[in-house]
């Protein structure tokens, strides 16, 4: 499916003209049928029916008395550009947020990498969503396909501003449902480039481990590309023959350019002849993206692959290597692609991407799953989702089932971050989120949704739980480093002393590295 995500200038929200609260009422009650109707007739007899977590929990201390700073004294002008950093793009005149889900976590993986060798990424390279999302969460999961929603938040140090947490998940990757056999066509690239150490011979052995880990009944293909592609191993049954696989793996070296393009198109040709019904049917593209020969624009290589993406459901799957990396081609790959990216920089990666997210990369439990997040106009004065500006759907494209969302699997959670300003002493309904997403196997629609109040509001983010504060490190990180001035962040001496101490709390070894990151961050200012 093939959608234009991009809806510009839906980053705020910030309007005065307030409804009745009565029509305002019937209109969100109308909003909650329909989305009820829809899920029950889209179910059919096999339905899974999630039980919403809507956190709507009472009982916080009263907020405390806002505090005025950087110049903003809280008034409002329908449409107007203050000149102050909160009001730098005119918002439109809506209160709705649309956008696919999305699960990648590369630009973070690429940020600490070049980081740990001691440089800035390209602002360009960050994406908060995806630093937000390689954190783990504690959300309730459901029996089966689908989603829970969660909705919580914490008020900031800055005027009338919140975070409002939107939290959906997945069941767990151990689940005793048993996932169908899996055909996975790997794609990889042995272009010259591809000789530095922690890039080819990195891929070698996750390609040698995920092999191992693999169950007999799935299946294994290998492409290579440098100038040219070529199949060095047709779709094989693991069982029995896992050394023929090891073999070929062990065969690759690296050779001259880099035809990225070439590789794709094989990579889906060899998928296709392989294609195993009722099997996950995925390719899986291992490389550093730093295409030099052939086409190496991500539109027209995905349109000659277009049928057999469409035809078939074969996903894509990109994983990043090496120092140089060309992360806007292979984020894009996967992104039209309806799959993910992650990025490997050691053999620790690798195991995590390759053995241990195993069940998360190969399956799939949501085919084109979108969020919509309704902001009450009598609470908020506007809204910012913090990232997923390349997964910006219509508004009004959210139950058109035509319209690409993104593709999930078991044991992810996906995590979108907002910067609120709720009006001055607003009390009441802050928000309604809903997910949208269709049964992998049926086709059939679903939808979840849940609610957060204003007085369900943590007093503070110090106040908030662990995970949510880790969130809030997350995405503050990586608003620094590409200088985009969310509300609220204390800047990085403030969040390395904060990501320190959760480190300590959690005794998580991720947070451990993002208080490591940010250190490093700060010694390259």
């Amino acid at each position: 499916m093939e959608t234009d995500r991009t809806r510009p200038g839906q980053e705020y929200a910030h309007h005065r003209t307030r409804k009745p609260r009565r029509l305002r009422a019937t209109l969100l009650a109308l909003t909650a049928a329909g989305g009820l109707l829809l899920t029950a007739c889209g179910a059919g007899g096999g339905s899974d029916s999630n039980t919403s977590n809507a956190n709507n929990r009472t009982g916080f201390p009263a907020p405390a008395p806002a505090i005025t700073s950087g110049g903003d004294d809280g008034s409002e002008q329908d449409g107007e550009q203050t000149g102050t950093p909160d009001d730098k793009i005119a918002p439109p005149p809506d209160y709705l947020s649309t956008f696919a889900l999305d699960v990648d976590t590369a630009s973070y993986g690429y940020a600490r990498r070049a980081l740990a060798d001691g440089r800035r990424p390209d602002p360009s390279t960050i994406r908060p969503e995806e630093f937000v999302n390689s954190f783990h969460q504690d959300y309730d999961r459901p029996d089966g396909n689908g989603f829970t929603v969660t909705v919580d938040g914490a008020r900031t140090d800055k005027s009338d501003w919140s975070l409002v947490r939107v939290g959906l998940a997945t069941r767990t990757a151990d689940s005793t449902t048993e996932r169908p056999p899996a055909a996975l066509t790997f794609v990889i690239d042995v272009s010259g480039s591809m000789s530095e150490t922690g890039r080819l011979d990195l891929a070698k052995k996750s390609l040698d481990e995920m092999t191992d880990r693999l169950r007999d009944d799935d299946s294994v293909a290998l492409v290579t590309f440098s100038d040219e592609a070529e199949t060095v191993l047709p779709m094989t049954r693991l069982g029995g023959h896992r050394g023929q696989v090891h073999d070929a793996v062990d065969e690759l070296e690296t050779q001259s350019s880099t035809n990225l393009g070439a590789g794709v198109e094989t990579g889906y040709a060899t998928a296709t002849e392989g294609l195993r019904k009722g099997a996950t049917n995925r390719v899986v593209l291992i490389s550093d993206g730093l295409a030099n020969t052939g086409d190496t624009n991500a539109d027209s290589i995905l349109d000659r692959i277009a049928h057999e993406r469409r035809a078939h459901g074969i996903t894509l799957f990109g994983v990043g290597v090496g120092s140089d990396y060309g992360d806007a081609l292979m984020e894009k790959l996967a992104d039209k692609g309806d799959g993910h990216t992650a990025y490997v920089a050691n053999d620790a990666d690798a195991h995590k991407v390759f053995v241990d997210q195993l069940p998360q990369n190969i399956d799939l439990t949501a085919r084109d799953a979108k969020a919509q997040v309704a902001f009450d106009p009598e609470t908020v004065a506007r809204f910012r989702l913090i990232g997923y500006e390349d997964r910006k759907v219509a508004d009004d494209a959210f139950r058109n089932d035509k319209v690409d969302g993104g593709e999930i699997g078991p044991g992810h959670t996906v995590t979108a971050l907002y910067a609120v300003r709720t009006r001055p002493g607003a009390d009441g309904h802050l928000a309604t989120v809903s997910v949208r997403w269709l049964d992998p196997n049926t086709r059939a629609p679903h939808e979840e949704s849940g609610q957060l109040e204003t007085d369900a509001l943590h007093d503070s983010l110090n106040s908030a739980p662990a995970t949510f504060q880790v969130t809030a490190v997350a995405a503050y990180f990586a608003d620094t480093l590409r200088s985009t001035e969310l509300p609220g962040n204390p800047g990085l001496t403030e969040l390395a002393s904060r990501a320190h101490t959760l480190a300590k709390e959690t005794e998580d070894k991720d947070v451990r590295q993002l208080a490591e990151a940010i250190d490093e961050a700060r010694r390259t200012d």
